[in-house]
């Protein structure tokens, strides 16, 4: 009779990466399998116990240049983060001595480039505008949400919604994200903006991330600001995004919406053994 036997954790080689202070863990497993479970991403997490993080992301081998997977901080998938695409896209064209890549994703082919003067651009593809793509719960005018303050829906690989506001920064984010991530209207929960417009081409936007928090900065979040302005006819389809920790330039074109700021690799690092093994 065999006698199984739990594989000994062993230890992990990680990055540590931000863009705007959205700060993530990065996982290489190209060379080698790596699997991850919920436990151990929210051990990662802990900014005390761990090394904290908004997402970890997972690099694997794939058709295209390298394939991404995404975690939030409690341990959920997500199936797109826009600043750290940004900031892996960054660390690959480094490597490989190139100026643009094809990543795929669970989102789907995303493009990115480098734009020049240490700044990286993706395209994160086209909004999600239909009720049942972002995803909601029923069929409704995803323009202008039956909830108040009348938020704008949008889905960008993960669930937005975006609520126009007179000052971004009197809102009570913490209550106010909290609240409107778990709104009936989204099963899959949500990311929740509050969004000032500051001018034609101008947005001060501050963030709720769904399984995390209050962040930074977002890049999805940022993205689907700007296609909601744009389509409120508040903005034109290129704007400034004003976010806790800096600036991203968002546009949305034809091929869909490019995203483009600075990125930071910060440190590489390992988790030992033992830190694995007291996650799971």
């Amino acid at each position: 009779m065999a006698i199984m036997t739990r594989p000994t954790p062993s230890a992990l080689p990680f990055m540590k990466m931000h863009g705007l202070g959205n700060d993530f863990v990065v996982i290489d497993a190209r060379a080698r399998e790596i699997a991850l479970s919920q436990a151990v991403v929210r051990g990662i997490a802990h900014r005390q116990m761990g090394i904290g993080f908004d997402q970890l992301a997972v690099i694997s081998n794939g058709l295209a240049d390298a394939h991404l997977t995404f975690f939030n901080a409690d341990g959920s998938n997500s199936a797109a983060c826009g600043n750290a695409t940004r900031c892996i896209a960054r660390h690959l064209m480094n490597e490989r001595g190139a100026g643009s890549l094809h990543l795929t994703t669970d989102r789907g082919d995303l493009f990115a480039r480098d734009s020049g003067g240490g700044m990286t651009s993706v395209n994160m593809g086209q909004p999600l505008l239909d009720w049942h793509d972002i995803p909601l719960a029923r069929d409704m005018d995803t323009l202008s949400l039956p909830i108040d303050g009348a938020p704008v829906a949008t889905g960008m690989g993960n669930p937005h919604c975006t609520f126009f506001v007179e000052d971004a920064d009197a809102v009570d984010l913490a209550a106010f994200g909290a609240v409107h991530e778990h709104h009936p209207f989204y099963p899959q929960r949500t990311n929740v903006q509050v969004a000032q417009i500051v001018g034609a081409d101008r947005i001060r936007m501050r963030v709720w991330e769904r399984g995390v928090g209050i962040t930074l900065a977002s890049g999805s979040s940022s993205c689907a600001t700007a296609v909601a302005a744009a389509r409120r006819g508040l903005t034109g389809r290129a704007v400034r995004i004003d976010l806790d920790g800096g600036t991203l330039q968002v546009d949305w074109r034809d091929d869909g919406v490019w995203m483009t700021g600075p990125t930071m690799h910060v440190a590489s690092g390992t988790f030992t053994a033992d830190f694995i093994a007291s996650c799971a």
